[in-house]
């Protein structure tokens, strides 16, 4: 399959207040060589990193990556490419359709991702496969002109019943997943899931848009 090649790029990144070194390393390594760094003065959670790049973005099209690779940036063109065909506008990357490589970890995780998205379906009448990815693009003008509320992991399920609301094109493509252990630093858990579930009915049923 022909995939769009990656034009003129804006690389943008946020240091939540982070405190293992990270900080040190982007004002020495990194500031002199990527577009913008942002430093939030407070710890505030994904949401809120997310918020402040997506309302400096200038480019045509955003693209939301978690930064621990677990996705991979070599398939950026796979992901923008429905938008550059002028067939969507917005594009998911879903770690459970098509033949990418994806790590084998944990079966639970599995289990409640499901659930959230079925869960999501059934309010906002979309056949998404995995409303919980972190890998995501959006022509800017769609998602600036969404007023992102959750701080921390809500903000894939409130994305999504905005998205799904708007009426806006959206796209899923297989992507690979290399997914890491919690003794690799993986953090979210329970309590995010069960976050996840108010997100959901919250902004589906309580929101107007």
């Amino acid at each position: 399959m022909r995939v769009a090649p990656v034009a003129e790029k804006e690389i943008i990144i946020v240091d939540d207040c982070s405190t293992d070194g990270t900080r040190e390393i982007l004002h020495s390594e990194i500031v002199p060589l990527v577009e913008k760094v942002i430093f939030h003065e407070a710890n505030r959670g994904k949401g809120a990193a997310l918020c402040t790049c997506i309302q400096e973005a200038t480019g045509d099209i955003v693209i939301v990556q978690d930064a621990d690779l677990e996705y991979d940036p070599r398939e950026y063109p796979l992901i923008i490419e429905p938008i550059i065909q002028g067939k969507a506008d917005v594009v998911y990357g879903s770690r459970f359709m098509g033949g990418r490589p994806h790590r084998v970890l944990f079966f639970w995780h599995y289990i409640g991702n499901k659930f959230l998205t079925l869960l999501s379906n059934m309010l906002t009448d979309l056949n998404l496969t995995d409303m919980e990815t972190g890998y995501k693009a959006f022509r800017r003008e769609i998602i600036q002109s969404i007023h992102i509320e959750e701080n921390r992991f809500g903000f894939e399920p409130e994305i999504t019943a905005k998205v799904a609301k708007m009426g806006v094109r959206l796209y899923e493509v297989g992507i690979s997943y290399y997914g890491r252990s919690y003794a690799e630093g993986k953090k979210i858990g329970w309590k995010d899931g069960l976050r996840a579930i108010y997100c959901i009915l919250k902004y589906n049923l309580f929101r107007r848009k």
